[in-house]
């Protein structure tokens, strides 16, 4: 079925091209790219070619960490880029069409659900006003392509609840699949998906066979690449990032609640034990269990330490980030632990006088301050929506559930572009709830006129 524009269509997608039109030139003008991560996916992708999954120089010694630090998801996009147009710039420009896709996709899926063309300047605004999304789509990062499986996820649940129909629980375990290809985050949402479709074949469709192998289709895929990197390093596992978060989660917690050299001391003296073992699984396994022993150790302080990073993901403006957009700010100064010019150390050491002075050499803060205004909007509609009875109670849990995953597990070293998935769903859901209470509002007041 051909879907013909409308004039609404056609204003909403012509806005979309020219915010990641301004972006993109704006990332030619700075060159700004890469983030601490961007050269192991470009490695992997050029390793692809020579029939390697490594995330690292070919050159130099090999490393067993760097055979499944990353998936080869977003490595095998970038080649496949590389084909046509041996280019980072190219690969930027597909990401820019993505990430307009992504946005009219879910802002076209989110109409089954009650979401009216009228509001689209309620959408829009969140949309434009959140300069994350631009940022790391003209980045060398895989997170606007998890965006994309995570949208496409939530748009077959909502097919799945309206028609149910076990085709879209299907689709919804193969997006989960490219999903977790592209990203190890992904990687628990296994097992929740896995329940959830479990449920909804023995509670609600009494479908047994259908929810089965829609359950169990992921958890299939994770042992199979478990099994092939075991092949590989000796030791079954998705992603050696697992072993080495386990550890350095808490070098930031003790950042911040002991001070930086003891932060330091701690994660040099991990290190140093670690790179005595010479098997990768005696690695693996010695970070993982020294991260459980130090969760047991400072279970209390650390919970209320990962919970209160998780959720400034939901309001966060992503300063730092525009700053390393535009080149003001770079990694070496980003992970300088005795680093005093930032907002807060500025703050508790001048108090208010230090406003001024701040403002004056970080010229991002007003902008910083607009979007956080925006956010804290989003997050007001966000509620009305969860709490909105219009709309069916199984969406509304699902995109609650979704939403709090990745903000949950975004944890002690939470990035603002770890809410990235999430955040165009969080958008809708936010302009949804503004729609239903202008609705009601409107209505309420034609009820008093007498209409």
């Amino acid at each position: 079925m051909i879907i013909k524009p409308t004039r609404a269509d056609i204003r909403f997608l012509l806005s979309l091209i020219a915010v990641h039109t301004l972006y993109f030139f704006a990332a030619l003008y700075y060159g700004c790219i890469f983030n601490g991560d961007s050269q192991e996916y470009v490695d992997m992708a050029h390793n692809i070619s020579k029939g390697w999954l490594y995330a690292g120089d070919l050159s130099k010694p090999l490393q067993a960490e760097l055979m499944t630090l990353r998936p080869p998801g977003y490595p095998l996009f970038m080649w496949l880029v590389y084909l046509f147009v041996h280019s980072n710039w190219a690969v930027l420009f597909v990401q820019n069409i993505i990430s307009i896709f992504n946005i009219m996709y879910l802002r076209h899926a989110v109409r089954n659900i009650g979401y009216t063309r009228k509001y689209d300047w309620v959408m829009l605004a969140f949309v434009v006003i959140y300069p994350s999304q631009y940022i790391n789509t003209n980045c060398i990062t895989p997170d606007l392509l998890l965006q994309t499986t995570v949208i496409l996820y939530f748009s077959s649940f909502i097919r799945f609840v309206l028609y149910k129909n076990w085709r879209f629980a299907l689709y919804m375990s193969l997006w989960l699949v490219v999903g977790l290809m592209i990203k190890p985050v992904a990687y628990p949402l296994v097992y929740i998906h896995a329940l959830v479709m479990l449920l909804a074949g023995v509670v609600i469709y009494k479908d047994l066979l259908h929810s089965f192998l829609c359950a169990i289709l992921p958890v299939l895929v994770v042992i199979g690449y478990g099994y092939f990197n075991f092949q590989r390093t000796g030791r079954l596992h998705f992603s050696s990032t697992q072993s080495f978060n386990a550890i350095f989660y808490y070098f930031n917690y003790y950042k911040d609640t002991k001070g930086p050299d003891e932060a330091k001391a701690f994660l040099n003296n991990e290190r140093a034990i670690i790179d005595t073992m010479d098997h990768f699984s005696s690695r693996y396994n010695y970070a993982n269990r020294r991260g459980m022993q130090l969760l047991k150790e400072n279970f209390g302080g650390f919970m209320v330490y990962h919970t209160k990073h998780s959720l400034r993901m939901l309001v966060d403006p992503g300063k730092g980030e525009i700053d390393m957009f535009t080149g003001r700010l770079t990694l070496e100064k980003l992970y300088d632990l005795h680093d005093k010019s930032g907002f807060y150390a500025t703050m508790q050491e001048k108090g208010i006088s230090g406003l001024k002075e701040y403002i004056s050499r970080s010229p991002s803060f007003p902008i910083a301050m607009v979007v956080l205004a925006f956010n804290l909007l989003r997050l007001a509609g966000m509620l009305l929506f969860f709490f909105n009875k219009s709309v069916d109670v199984r969406i509304r849990v699902f995109a609650f559930l979704l939403i709090a995953y990745y903000v949950f597990i975004a944890g002690a070293i939470a990035h603002i572009r770890y809410f990235m998935p999430v955040s165009l769903i969080a958008m809708a859901c936010a302009a949804i709830g503004f729609q239903l209470q202008l609705q009601r509002l409107r209505n309420t007041a034609n009820i008093a006129k007498g209409k």
